[in-house]
């Protein structure tokens, strides 16, 4: 009876062992069945997304949230925005987000010998690029606002915004999509997501695997001037599984002012549309934010000083000249596929 005991108690523990591996396997092949590729697409920010992600349906509630967040404090559209209380103000508090991209935009003016500013609000409006204003004759008066312009008229300490004139005004169009690339992939990886692209308005973040299990293609595009449609003809393919990417122009955003051509990029250093041999900026970085801010210094900045900060920086840079001729650097080069 004791040796059947034993027998007994033997086989009930090869039993509970069994179930344990079976409930493991469904369990993984459950997650496996979750765990396929998502497809998002929305408008956010008068612009176009296109999330591919492999995990649950379930965050494209997330995804909304996050976008939702990112807009309530850096859109300059909405007038309820902290962006918006900060440019009404001289002293605001600011959120995590705000001083993340101030951040970033004060490095990039720095490096840029400041022709990268997130406090062209005015001169944005003034050119007709702004919400609610349409470019006249009137815009000669550019050297009065070039007074209050300026993000080193500004200081950030302990979380609150401070401005030596009121009248300072920031817009972080220039930035605010690729943070908001960043944003979602950091709400992708806390919640265990690893395998993404994110893309809003051109700019983009990845990780991870494609749904073809390899690295993700990115088609750049040639720029060809057309303000009625998009033309979309593609200038290099890339290859990349982890970073930001972003592209800037004025050959898609540009309008004409009594017989002149003039983009939305704007000059810092003179407070005019900025007028270089550049046609098209793409930068990829270790985030969408700096890669979105890098990109827009390039395109202000021109071929020789553009190319100058790419290579003292080792950056991975593509700059196409209005002429057609392209320059990529080295660290590009190693993205660019057949």
């Amino acid at each position: 009876m004791r040796n059947f005991a034993i027998v007994m108690k033997i086989y009930k523990n090869k039993v509970r062992l069994s179930f344990v591996a079976v409930l493991v396997v469904l369990l993984i092949a459950g997650c496996e069945r979750a765990y396929q590729y998502q497809y998002k697409e929305g408008m956010v920010w008068n612009t176009v997304y296109h999330i591919s992600y492999k995990g649950p349906a379930s965050l494209g509630d997330s995804i909304s949230v996050v976008l939702d967040s990112v807009g309530k404090s850096l859109s300059v559209f909405d007038p309820s925005s902290l962006v918006s209380r900060v440019n009404a103000s001289d002293s605001t508090k600011v959120d995590a987000m705000f001083a993340d991209v101030y951040s970033i935009s004060r490095k990039v003016n720095e490096e840029s010998g400041r022709r990268y500013d997130p406090t062209l609000s005015p001169l944005i409006t003034a050119w007709g690029f702004g919400k609610g204003h349409k470019a006249n004759t009137d815009t000669a008066r550019i050297d009065s606002i070039m007074q209050f312009v300026g993000i080193e008229k500004t200081n950030l300490s302990d979380g609150i915004l401070k401005k030596k004139d009121i009248r300072v005004q920031f817009n972080f169009s220039s930035v605010a999509k690729g943070y908001g690339c960043d944003a979602i992939a950091r709400m992708f990886r806390r919640n265990g997501v690893t395998d993404y692209l994110i893309e809003i308005g051109g700019e983009i973040a990845v990780n991870g695997e494609s749904p073809d299990r390899g690295k993700w293609r990115i088609s750049v595009d040639r720029p060809i001037e057309s303000a009625d449609s998009e033309i979309h003809e593609s200038q290099v393919l890339i290859e990349i599984n982890s970073g930001g990417m972003a592209t800037s122009g004025n050959y898609r955003n540009f309008h004409d002012l009594n017989g002149v051509r003039v983009g939305h990029t704007i000059d810092r250093l003179n407070g005019r549309p900025a007028h270089t041999d550049v046609a098209s900026a793409t930068v990829i970085a270790d985030c969408s934010a700096e890669a979105d801010a890098y990109a827009t210094a390039l395109m202000a900045m021109g071929y020789k000083d553009g190319r100058e900060l790419a290579e003292r920086k080792k950056m991975p840079v593509m700059i196409i000249l209005h002429n057609g001729n392209v320059w990529m650097s080295d660290e590009f080069k190693k993205y660019v596929t057949k």
